[in-house]
């Protein structure tokens, strides 16, 4: 067997030397000559001490001499004949199955296990790992402008930032065509999972299974390498790695050359800059030298120093909604104690994660770290935390500092002035900045003048404009690829990487205010915006946030009711509603069934009655008072129907017949009885023909139906002719839906002073006094 080292002879080192001085180069000339950073090995060589078998052959081969004529022949155990017969027996396949079946456990055990900034226990990755996509454009890389990204939200409730308009592509397709592919992708967005999830598939041969899967964490190979400072680092782990499995350099250089080695090569973006350099070198030696093995690299987005030729660029999709559930469904399954618990409490979670308040939850779900996260916290409560605010500082700790932790990844530093709480409040300035202009995309100009002004308020700050300027592009690249809570969705366009942290600074950024004074102010200009939907989260975050937030709430409530004061129609609708509420003895809160009643003739939305007194959600049991004026509408907005009708449909007018007979379910005061039994007179009789039925209808139905509408606002004060423009309509649509945030506010969790919450339930949907 031949060694792994060879050193110069006496007699080759004199001839080496006489090569080297005919040349006239320098040691160091001659180490790049050879790939190296530093002369170390050089001078090793020209020493007589040994070096790797590999360089020896390369600087002989520099020098335009024959290695078996310098090397020291003692320091071969196996004759040169019996190396070369080994080397160029047709055994490459053999030697493959040596190293993949020496590799099968290690790959296994270590690689099975998913990466993790909790405390605790994740399943194996091949119980919960679910197939992603790739975008196929990177999408720093698109020409689009600012105005292009905001222009596509336009058209959604709440803007969904993790979208993207590119058709994804499923990543094991794209593995599986690719020689060079080179992965980005945001933090936490399941780039190593990938590598993982490949090495695993290849070493159960159900991928490229006759090549030998190697996963390299390319932090932990530079610095086991770091005395050397050559660009050998990979090679010498590769010849490791037959030297235990007993194959000898040029058996491994053989299989390099033959392209019989799948690279999984993990976090370029975590070497650190002085050790970077080197590291390219190596693996561009590589790529180039041995072009035909397949190499498999991943990185942050952002981390552009390199370019790797004839490397196919990818970025990572973000989950979707189909992606989202898959996962969720496999995690629960995989941390119950049997499947049928897991799936019954994945339905849950699905069941929580659709409801409307929790949006912005769903929304951090589509980067598979927070999802992780958010499907913890589930499963530990049961529920999403009613402060939500927590749950999103628990996602800015993992992306900030938590996932480096994690994994014992120190990264270069930005600025030594630049701490954790900097950064928070940074990104606070930003999110507050862009937020009020309504921007959810931003020019990068835009972004560095933010930081720009941040900066320079700081202690020890550099006061040069070009300094500062650098300073704040640094940090900006910083806060893209150490933590990736800003994106770069096309050239030189950023957004947050979720809509939910761009809310959630912002509200932080309103509580930072100093002094109570300001803070009041801030907190004015936040109630501005009770109406804008998009506020709407900001504000209720910000509430959550407050030591106490009577003073918010009442703002809000306050221009609830700025919209009753000048419309004498809506105030007078009030007072009526509020006397029907007095003269009806009910099981509910009296603002509940004000809101019952605001909404009878509209929509009959019942979620303000059932957010106000909890006992309205049983529908179906209503009081009979309720469930009397609740039918009397229905059939009233029946009779509206028929009247639109160009022609009488005499089904319908067959069943709205036989609603009216109203006597067999409801007791009826007696002038109401008498009423409708006079008004039900006057309908035609139903055996007479169809056509007499409509003709009467048609030159009577109107005044019909004026008459039912009497009878009900005089005997029900319910059904009054409001004669509403479509203007007013609206405006009494955000009256209602106002009154629903106040109610939205008062249950969030936050503190209130005694007897405040009390006062404004008391007073909603009532004209101000």
């Amino acid at each position: 067997m031949a060694k792994r080292s060879l050193k110069a002879s006496q007699k080759g080192i004199i001839r080496a030397k006489e090569a080297f001085d005919r040349n006239g180069w320098t040691q160091e000339y001659l180490a790049a000559e050879v790939g190296l950073s530093s002369r170390q090995s050089v001078w090793k060589f020209f020493t007589g001490r040994p070096i790797e078998r590999y360089l020896f052959k390369e600087i002989c081969f520099k020098l335009n001499l024959e290695w078996e004529d310098i090397a020291d022949s003692p320091t071969m155990t196996l004759s040169e004949e019996q190396v070369e017969k080994a080397v160029t027996e047709d055994n490459s396949d053999a030697w493959v199955n040596r190293i993949r079946d020496y590799l099968r456990e290690q790959i296994q055990s270590q690689y099975n296990t998913l990466q993790s900034a909790f405390d605790l226990t994740q399943p194996p990755l091949e119980q919960i790992y679910i197939s992603i996509d790739f975008l196929p454009q990177v999408s720093s890389q698109r020409w689009l402008e600012a105005k292009d990204l905001q222009y596509s939200q336009l058209s959604l409730e709440r803007p969904n930032l993790t979208h993207s308009d590119q058709d994804a592509i499923s990543a094991m397709q794209i593995a599986g065509q690719s020689d060079k592919l080179m992965l980005l992708g945001k933090p936490g967005a399941g780039k190593t999972t990938f590598l993982q999830y490949i090495a695993l598939q290849c070493n159960k041969g159900k991928f490229k299974s006759n090549l030998i899967p190697l996963f390299i964490q390319l932090r932990t190979l530079i610095v086991q390498s770091i005395e050397e400072e050559d660009s050998s680092c990979l090679m010498k782990f590769i010849f490791q790695i037959g030297e235990k499995c007993n194959l000898a350099p040029e058996q491994i250089l053989q299989l390099l050359q033959e392209g019989r080695f799948l690279f999984l090569l993990d976090g370029l973006d975590e070497v650190t800059d002085v050790n970077s350099d080197t590291l390219f070198r190596a693996i561009e030696k590589i790529s180039q030298t041995y072009y035909k093995n397949t190499i498999f690299i991943n990185c942050r987005s952002g981390f552009n120093k390199y370019y790797f030729r004839d490397f196919n660029y990818v970025e990572l999709a973000n989950f979707n909604k189909e992606q989202i559930e898959a996962f969720a469904r496999k995690w629960f399954v995989a941390t119950a104690n049997n499947k049928e618990e897991g799936l019954e409490k994945a339905e849950q979670f699905f069941e929580h994660l659709e409801r409307p308040p929790n949006k912005p939850i769903r929304d951090l779900g589509a980067t598979p770290i927070l999802l992780n996260l958010i499907c913890s916290v589930f499963k530990e409560k049961g529920a999403f935390p009613t402060k939500r605010a927590r749950l999103y500082q628990a996602g800015l700790d993992i992306l900030l500092q938590k996932w480096d932790q994690a994994r014992g990844i120190q990264r270069d530093g930005i600025d030594p002035h630049l701490s954790l709480p900097d950064k928070i409040k940074l990104l606070g300035q930003i999110a507050a900045t862009t937020f009020s202009n309504d921007q959810y995309f931003f020019d990068v100009t835009d972004v560095l003048y933010i930081i720009e002004n941040y900066l320079k308020n700081l202690p020890h700050s550099p006061s040069g404009s070009e300094t500062l300027w650098l300073n704040s592009e640094a940090v900006l690249k910083a806060i893209k690829i150490q933590h990736g809570l800003l994106v770069e969705r096309a050239r030189d366009v950023y957004s947050f990487s979720h809509l939910t942290f761009q809310e959630y600074l912002t509200a932080r950024r309103i509580i930072a205010s100093l002094g109570q004074y300001n803070l009041e102010k801030e907190l004015i200009k936040l109630a501005d915006h009770t109406f804008d939907t998009q506020w709407q989260e900001v504000i209720l975050l910000t509430i959550s946030m407050l030591p106490r937030a009577d003073f918010l709430i009442q703002e809000i409530d306050s221009r609830v009711k700025n919209l009753v004061a000048g419309d004498e129609i809506l105030q007078k609708f009030l007072l009526d509603i509020d006397a029907k509420v007095k003269s009806i003895q009910l099981p509910y809160k009296a603002p509940a069934v004000r809101a019952f009643y605001f909404t009878l003739l509209q929509n009959r939305d019942l979620n303000l009655a059932v957010a106000l007194d909890v006992k309205f959600a049983g529908i179906n049991d209503l009081p009979e008072d309720l469930n009397l004026d609740l039918t009397l509408v229905r059939i009233f907005i029946a009779s509206l129907s028929l009247l639109k009708s160009s022609e009488l449909n005499m089904k319908k007018f067959l069943n709205f017949c036989f609603v009216l007979d109203l006597e067999k379910k409801f007791t009826l005061e007696s002038s109401l009885k008498e009423a409708m039994k006079d008004l039900k007179a006057k309908l035609p009789s139903l055996e007479k023909d169809k056509e007499y039925i409509q003709d009467w209808w048609k030159e009577h139905g109107q005044e019909w139906t004026e008459k039912f509408r009497s009878i009900l606002v005089e005997n029900r004060q319910i059904c009054q002719d409001l004669q509403l423009t479509p203007a007013q309509q609206q405006e009494w649509q955000k009256y209602y839906r106002g009154n629903q945030f106040v109610m939205e506010c008062l249950q969030s969790d936050c503190q209130l002073g005694s007897g405040f919450k009390k006062t404004i339930e008391d007073n909603i949907l009532l004209p101000p006094s």
